[in-house]
């Protein structure tokens, strides 16, 4: 028996188009069984034009077969089989597709899905198998013939005897290696876990012959294993149904089953789109935040299948990372099944998928924002720092996606506000968004700095986590109202009667202030009268775009550059201290310096900065004590 040559001839064309479309062994499978779907659809398609052929559902169905001591895996199906010039044709020509080429010529359009488009996806087989064996009788044909490789020296064909249309594809497995256990793919619960994993949601069932445990007829605790077919697949997915079918709890029973999260999810999204891409999706915004969710090991990504089998468990290009808490599934009959990672990112139909996916989950939460509050600020304190992390990052260029979902504690309200209800209630002489930064709400309420502000009856948004300056900063400015810090050295408050005697009494009390800061140093940039402390003594305040909270949390990271903020400490003039800083001036520079130093450490005591010398300090204290 003559072999013939592969058209695509070199053995290094086909280990290169193996080892690069395929990351995973594993994926043969799903290859062969996504071919057994098609040849059944064909002839399902057959049947719609041909009213000689009746296309009973019941009776076409996917067989797999595992015989462990012959080391052999058997696919079947009941499908529309190939002739002696279909198996020259498309298993002869490497990246030949019989699927592509029965959809072009029968003008196969929307409604009618065939998988395997691409053409390569058989000669995945040759990843596991040494020998691969297809035998096949063709619809209408009364002749079979077998087709058989051992890779890419060639093939061979010839007749064969089968009694029944469709196709068997046999594969002889590889010795297992060091590297590789090829006999894991005769083991029944391996095959069936693959089968689940990317085959689920083929329209045919996948029958396989399983292994069970029963009690021994007649007997109370002795056990038998018997053998019994079971169809391993659920066959509909839950996303081709109809919404209105479906219940709250049919999408959180799918969300556990896929294990997207122990939660529940707080909100579920599904989409159907059959436009310039036609795509099925169902997306969940979970309850609760995942235990790694800020840590390398946390894989952001939604499930992506064609046509029902699985492509990739986690495709990282239709989440932009500021949504990356969302899970879900995408599911397209327009990509293609053996589209690899490289392809999928310059894919044009995944980029117009990912872009409505984005819109639909920012309308969610929107959505949710405005119907169920209390269900949307659950979410906010989950994942509201993603949010404000995608507001910062890429140089603020998706901070008009995100802006109207951000929320901050209120001075006023005493709970999470939107920026959009901060600004409809400023009074009209108020410039600036005002904000304040510290650990908690309890320790930003007691900071001296808010007294003016406050005093003004300006609300002050609280700022408690660490990225929600930086964010800020990105931000700029919302519905034209820039953000204002409340230690800035320009509050934008029109001043008083009173705040314009202070101007007097900082040119009055210039040499005292420039001699305090000669004996700071350059621990601050100056020492001048404040017109924000109503009741405190001293405060420190900060100029520049370097705030306090922002040099502690510089500081704090790995690559820490000694990043710092323009302090200026600040002296209230209608305090007691600021007599006895004058009287100290006039009588006792020695008693003055002490002074200083304890003014500016409580200055930093309230930032919750830490003191330089705490014995130096504590001993301070001390002095003015005796």
């Amino acid at each position: 028996m003559e072999k013939k040559q592969f058209q695509a001839e070199s053995k290094r064309l086909l280990d290169m188009m193996i080892h690069s479309i395929y990351s995973q062994k594993e994926i043969f499978l799903r290859e062969l069984i996504s071919n057994a779907s098609d040849a059944i659809d064909k002839i399902y398609y057959k049947a719609l034009t041909d009213e000689s052929l009746q296309f009973d559902k019941d009776s076409y169905y996917i067989k797999i077969v595992a015989d462990k001591d012959n080391r052999t895996l058997k696919i079947s199906d009941t499908g529309i089989g190939m002739t002696k010039e279909d198996l020259e044709h498309n298993l002869g020509t490497i990246a030949k597709s019989g699927s592509l080429a029965f959809k072009n010529e029968n003008e196969l359009k929307d409604g009618y899905d065939i998988i395997g488009q691409f053409g390569v996806g058989f000669y995945s087989s040759f990843m596991v198998a040494d020998v691969v064996t297809v035998i096949s009788k063709a619809l209408g044909s009364d002749e079979a013939y077998k087709w058989e490789s051992t890779g890419a020296d060639g093939y061979t064909i010839e007749s064969y005897e089968k009694d029944s249309v469709g196709t068997e594809i046999i594969l002889t497995l590889k010795e297992n290696t060091e590297d590789d256990n090829y006999d894991e793919y005769v083991d029944e619960y391996r095959l069936k876990s693959i089968i689940k994993k990317y085959s689920d949601f083929i329209r045919y069932p996948i029958k396989m012959d399983v292994t069970g445990r029963r009690l021994k007829e007649g007997s109370d605790n002795e056990f038998e294993e018997y053998r019994e077919e079971q169809t391993i697949n659920s066959m509909v997915p839950i996303w081709r149904k109809n919404k209105k079918e479906l219940t709250s709890e049919d999408y959180e029973k799918f969300y556990a089953e896929k294990h997207y999260g122990f939660d529940k999810p707080s909100k579920h999204i599904h989409i159907s789109v059959d436009g310039a891409v036609r795509y099925n999706a169902i997306l969940f915004i979970p309850e609760k935040i995942p235990f790694d969710y800020y840590t390398k090991e946390y894989e952001k990504g939604l499930e992506l299948y064609s046509n029902g089998v699985l492509i990739m468990n986690k495709c990282a290009d239709l989440l932009p990372d500021y949504f990356s808490f969302v899970k879900g599934m995408v599911d397209s009959e327009d990509l293609s099944l053996n589209i690899s990672r490289e392809m999928l990112q310059h894919d044009r139909q995944l980029k117009l998928i990912a872009k409505n996916i984005k819109s639909k989950i920012k309308n969610q939460l929107q959505s949710l924002l405005k119907e169920e509050r209390e269900k949307y600020e659950e979410f906010y304190n989950a994942f509201g720092r993603q949010l404000k992390f995608g507001v910062y990052s890429d140089f603020g260029s998706n901070k008009d996606v995100l802006q109207d979902l951000l929320m901050f504690y209120s001075s006023k309200e005493k709970k999470l506000v939107t920026l959009d209800e901060y600004v409809s209630r400023m009074p009209e002489d108020q410039k600036y968004i005002y904000y304040a930064s510290g650990e908690s709400y309890e320790r930003i309420e007691k900071l001296p700095q808010t007294e003016l502000v406050l005093e003004k009856g300006f609300e002050i948004l609280y700022f408690t986590d660490d990225i929600d300056e930086f964010a800020i900063k990105m931000l700029m400015a919302y519905k034209e109202k820039e953000f204002r810090s409340v230690s800035s050295g320009d509050l934008g408050i029109e001043e008083d009667e009173t705040e314009q005697n202070t101007d007097a009494q900082q040119d009055e009390y210039k040499d005292l202030f420039a001699y305090m800061k000669d004996m700071l140093a350059d621990k601050v940039k100056a020492v001048r009268i404040s017109k924000r402390l109503k009741t405190h003594p001293v405060c420190l305040s900060t100029e520049g775009e370097v705030t306090i909270e922002m040099e502690k949390i510089l500081k704090s990271m790995p690559n820490n550059q000694n990043v710092q903020a323009d302090k200026v400490l600040e002296i209230n003039p209608n305090h007691e201290v600021f007599q006895s800083l004058k009287d100290a001036f006039a009588n006792d520079k020695e008693k003055l310096a002490l002074y200083t130093s304890l003014l500016y450490n409580q200055a930093l005591l309230i930032e919750g900065l830490p003191i330089q010398d705490p014995v130096e300090f504590t001993n301070d204290i001390c002095k003015i004590m005796v």
